[in-house]
């Protein structure tokens, strides 16, 4: 058995960076035996690595990218959560759009559905909006829309390999850490990322990570958790926010009172009809400027977090300000039928 699976099943070692090395260069080259690299998946999905482990985890994907424009997004945040949680529509490609209309440079990053019933990628399908498929096309989109949505590009290749070789089983049931991980594995070269995080056991391993990537790339990165489990900022519940940047964290809480914001629960936030479509309605009533209190207040928070973590303002209200009125002005739905309209006349 290789070295990688056996150090995370007896947990007495950490794996470094060249047993990592090793392992890809194994999975590559189909030389792994049958049921390693489910038996990888499934440790690292029963508890998050060590620190030394996830390291070297992070850095062996990292150096097997290939070569990207530099400089691509010069600017742009992203934000982009673990998963998980209690089920909402698409708070975070909703909170992107009113962003961009707002003037902020927004690349986001997401996945099909994992642990929900509508990703961000679903979503876009049924909006008929294509992501990018290169870095060329998403810095067309971004200079064109003031947005992009990157596609499973940046992604590593050895995770698609990784769920090749666990067939015939489920990567979602198997592979969670790819989900909680996968913000950190997105090869998108913004000034900032805000991810929030549903699994409280994770947020440690998380703040690792956060840190790590921060110092490797010079991001500034935003974790964000609450009481409620949700993988976002909510705008009726105390938020922790844990900042990395330039080698440092600096922790501070957004709580409702304080911004202005009302109640709300998470009930308030989910389809009420589940899956594709029920996300998408609720999407689109909250961006027409319809929808509830709790879930406009929830997207206009996130909206104005990444208007702060991209250094379009310093002042929350300000931000949260320009967000209710992009909403409510029909900008941001504009925004979403401009590259809706796009897509189509391309197909």
């Amino acid at each position: 058995m290789h070295e990688a699976v056996v150090s995370l099943i007896g947990r007495e070692r950490p794996v470094e960076l060249p047993v990592w090395r090793s392992f890809w260069d194994d999975l590559r080259a189909g030389g792994l035996r049958r049921g390693e690299a489910t038996a990888l998946l499934a440790s690292l999905s029963t508890r998050m690595p060590d620190r030394v482990t996830l390291g070297a985890f992070l850095d062996s994907l990292a150096e097997r990218r290939p070569a990207r424009p530099a400089d691509a997004f010069a600017g742009a945040v992203n934000i982009v959560g673990t998963g998980g949680g209690p089920p909402t529509f698409n708070i975070s490609t909703a909170a992107a759009f009113v962003a961009a209309a707002m003037g902020v440079r927004v690349v986001k990053t997401g996945s099909r559905a994992w642990s929900s019933g509508c990703g961000s990628l679903d979503l876009l399908q049924r909006l008929g909006i294509e992501p990018a498929a290169s870095y060329e096309r998403a810095q067309e989109d971004l200079e064109r829309h003031g947005i992009a949505f990157a596609g499973t590009f940046v992604y590593p290749a050895e995770i698609a390999l990784l769920a090749r070789a666990v067939v015939p089983l489920d990567m979602r049931g198997l592979g969670p850490v790819v989900n909680t991980l996968g913000p950190f594995l997105a090869d998108v070269p913004v000034r900032a990322q805000v991810t929030g995080v549903s699994r409280p056991g994770a947020l440690e391993a998380l703040r690792y990570a956060a840190g790590h990537v921060s110092r490797a790339t010079g991001r500034t990165v935003w974790l964000a958790d609450n009481d409620a489990g949700a993988d976002e900022l909510l705008g009726f519940a105390v938020n922790r926010v844990r900042a990395y940047e330039s080698g440092g964290e600096e922790e501070f809480t957004l709580s409702p009172g304080a911004l202005g914001l009302g109640a709300g629960r998470a009930a308030d936030l989910a389809p009420a009809g589940g899956g594709v479509e029920g996300a998408a309605g609720l999407f689109v009533e909250v961006l027409s400027g319809r929808g509830g209190p709790a879930a406009t207040q929830t997207v206009c928070l996130n909206a104005a977090a990444l208007a702060v973590a991209g250094r379009l303002t310093g002042d929350w209200h300000e931000a949260l300000r320009a967000a209710h009125a992009t909403l409510h002005d029909g900008t941001a739905l504009a925004l979403v039928d401009r590259m809706r309209t796009r897509e189509t006349s391309h197909a």
